[in-house]
């Protein structure tokens, strides 16, 4: 098993690059999403160590006792769990009936889901990170997880990552719109100032009409330093402000030069670049391709 460990704090560090070495309930895994189940075979459960993906362990049969934090939870039948980037996982146990689903995002690709009708639920759920569904709530989730398999076992019914990507979208907002259910609005009153803060960060990058990508733009939003700014989002997830800036709106131009037909110089106006030449540069360091070479490979229908 691959492990990285934190020299500071002497706890392993997993990437979701580890998952399929120390896991081999692994159904699925791309890089940046893993479907699971049988958490009995992972070795080493007892180990204390930081997760630095987003994982939602779903119940359907037994209990887990497991702690977040250092702060112990128990997940029963048709209730889900959820682990955000940059949580330390320890003290896991189960009893020998205990059958679940899990599903594993990439911290980047999480960024994807964001929208600023669900980073209430997203806050909520981090400080509540143990939810109890209704009956049909926990068949809708269990449905959508088996839709994401039966693409995936299927490959020749027109199978495309984007696809997938779109039943994952649609997953996230459900669950979250479930989880907010779930919650009263007093229960925002349980986050702290550091994730009140970094839920308003949020907030504003998912409302970036304009598309800033200035660090010190958004602190001045917020009445903070950049600084400041910067270390609380590494406090709750792992990464900068600047990173989560970036993965913003890389995400905004990848899903413009996939699904639409605007030319790359209406994209770059759109997404507040001076000039063509600025905006290939930075789609060339984000994406790795130029913007038209990125459109020809990538585009929707291809």
């Amino acid at each position: 098993m691959r492990k990285n460990v934190n020299p500071q704090a002497g706890i392993a560090v997993i990437d979701i690059n580890d998952v399929p070495e120390l896991y081999s309930g692994i159904k699925y895994f791309d890089g940046d999403i893993a479907f699971a189940d049988k958490i009995s075979t992972i070795p080493n459960l007892t180990d204390v160590f930081k997760v630095t993906f987003v994982a939602v362990v779903f119940c359907l049969r037994g209990n887990l006792r497991i702690k977040l934090n250092n702060v112990e939870h128990v997940v029963n039948e048709r209730e889900a769990l959820y682990i955000g980037a940059n949580t330390v996982v320890s003290d896991v146990e189960h009893e020998d009936d205990f059958d679940c689903k899990i599903v594993v995002v990439a911290n980047t690709m999480s960024m994807n889901f964001i929208n600023k009708s669900i980073v209430e639920a997203v806050m909520l759920i981090g400080s509540n990170p143990v939810v109890k569904f209704t009956q049909h709530e926990s068949e809708l989730m269990l449905k959508y997880y088996e839709l994401a398999m039966f693409k995936i076992e299927h490959p020749q019914i027109n199978y495309s990552r984007e696809t997938l990507m779109g039943i994952l979208k649609s997953f996230a907002l459900d669950l979250l719109s479930c989880v907010s259910k779930h919650f009263t609005e007093s229960d925002s009153g349980m986050l702290r100032q550091g994730d009140k803060l970094f839920h308003k960060f949020l907030l504003l990058l998912a409302s970036n009409e304009t598309n800033e990508r200035s660090v010190q733009f958004f602190a001045d939003k917020l009445f903070v330093s950049p600084k400041y700014l910067t270390s609380i989002c590494n406090e709750k997830c792992g990464s900068t402000a600047s990173d989560l800036i970036a993965r913003s709106i890389v995400s905004r131009i990848q899903q413009l030069l996939q699904y639409s037909n605007k030319s790359i110089k209406e994209i770059a106006a759109e997404m507040n670049f001076d000039n063509l030449s600025f905006f290939g540069k930075y789609v060339k360091k984000h994406l790795g391709d130029s913007p038209n070479n990125f459109r020809k490979k990538n585009a929707y229908g291809k």
